[in-house]
């Protein structure tokens, strides 16, 4: 069962039981366009009581909105009760809901005119109240009534506008777009989840580029990400980047990103955030020390955000290692090896890909690395380890901050080829150690 044949057999069932369904918002308006929906929506005149009756194994996610989850093996869809909206109180959720039987008033509460289709899935047919089609057609994002009271409604509409207008490449409709720019400040009182939630999928549906700088002429780049904001006009030295400012060559970058995974993502828009803080012109304009302080102000963003802390850790590495390709060609063989063999290596090679096409163009090192990664077998990048912290207490060492040099001494000759027995790691590690006898 797929979700879109569970939602057709809803949709029967429901009508079998003399009840209006059809499926509704996003995934009709997906349909239309030719994209496959990873999510199905059913709307329906049957209350949550007739809903949990008629599938009584689904579960209820959102009781008070009329809302419940079917499944079927893998595959599930929410199917929602109509209803109709009380007042908004905390630019979020409603304080109430009324369940109508009138689909027409459960689409007048919906955010955008595209998400408020109904499709009939049995004979394709589209009932649309609020021109949706029409917006589809013409690629425009458009507020349902009042844009300002459909924003004030729920706050975080402001951020769905611009990604959908993203990663559909539609416009955001004049009135509707005045709306978003008047209330920009609100974004702050939506909870830091769910704007990191419509951030990193700005950042990762597609046209991430375009989010970028419609978060910025909206005044909502300023608001959740200022770190961000303050690259623009952040001039850089022509003769590497003859592009122009940090905030463009970010956004060039970001241009050329195809499904990225969040981290990469991630990586690219904060890779040079550091670049602000520590530029200085001297011979030339410089900006000595801009991975170290990126990677403390990316900590900073990414934790008051409360992105998991894996995401993090990965961002935090892309940041501070894209400027070692540059050494790559140079670098001692133990230290190639280390560097070739970090956690998501694929990904650090794509960020540093990227930032030389969107700045001096020249991928040396990039084809270096490639060509290395490729021409040595993954276990001479992680060979086992021919001596280890046991080794060196049974040669009579006491544990302490000294092993991890000694270990890394003895590693760093494996790796190069300098050893080939414990006996003689070993000899290389004790020689940075002095033995004493265990009490």
């Amino acid at each position: 069962m797929t979700n879109d044949s569970l939602a057709g057999s809803i949709v029967r069932h429901l009508r079998a039981n003399e009840h209006l369904a059809w499926l509704v918002g996003g995934c009709v308006r997906d349909l239309l366009l030719g994209r496959t929906p990873k999510d199905f929506d059913v709307a329906t005149s049957a209350t949550p009581s007739e809903l949990l009756r008629l599938f009584p194994r689904a579960g209820q996610v959102g009781a008070h909105f009329g809302v419940v989850l079917v499944h079927d093996g893998g595959a599930q869809v929410e199917v929602a009760t109509f209803r109709s909206d009380l007042d908004y109180e905390d630019g979020r959720r409603p304080t109430a809901v009324h369940f109508e039987t009138d689909p027409q008033q459960d689409v007048l509460r919906r955010d955008f005119t595209i998400n408020a289709l109904l499709l009939d899935p049995e004979t394709n047919e589209v009932i649309d109240y609020v021109g949706g089609r029409a917006d589809l057609a013409a690629g425009l994002i458009r507020a349902i009534g009042d844009p300002v009271r459909r924003f004030q409604e729920d706050h975080l509409r402001l951020l769905r506008a611009i990604r959908f207008a993203a990663r559909l490449n539609f416009t955001i409709e004049p009135a509707t777009f005045a709306a978003m720019k008047s209330l920009a400040p609100a974004i702050r009182m939506i909870s830091v989840e769910r704007v990191r939630d419509e951030i990193s999928r700005i950042l990762t549906e597609g046209g991430a580029r375009r989010g970028l700088e419609l978060l910025d002429t909206s005044g909502l780049l300023a608001e959740i990400l200022p770190e961000v904001a303050a690259l623009k006009g952040v001039e850089q030295p022509p003769e590497f980047h003859p592009e122009g400012d940090v905030w463009t060559h970010t956004l060039i970058m970001l241009d050329g990103l195809r499904e990225p995974s969040l981290e990469l993502a991630l990586g690219v828009l904060l890779h040079d955030i550091g670049k602000p803080a520590t530029f200085r012109v001297a011979d030339r304009i410089r900006f000595d020390g801009h991975v170290e302080k990126g990677v403390e102000i990316a900590r900073q963003l990414l934790g008051r955000l409360r992105f998991p802390n894996a995401v993090m850790e990965q961002v935090e590495a892309l940041i501070a290692n894209h400027m070692r390709f540059k050494d790559a060609p140079v670098m001692r063989e133990s230290k190639l090896k280390r560097f070739l063999r970090m956690p998501g290596f694929d990904e650090h090679l794509e960020l540093h890909r990227l930032d030389c096409l969107s700045s001096h163009g020249s991928l040396t090192n990039y084809d270096f690395a490639v060509a290395k990664q490729r021409e040595v077998p993954p276990e001479q990048l992680r060979p086992v380890l021919l001596v280890t912290g046991h080794d060196l207490i049974a040669a009579g060492c006491r544990p302490g901050p000294a092993f991890g040099v000694a270990l890394r001494e003895a590693e760093d000759a494996q790796l190069e080829g300098r050893v080939t027995t414990k006996e003689e790691a070993l000899k290389i590690a004790l020689a940075k150690l002095s033995p004493t006898p265990l009490p």
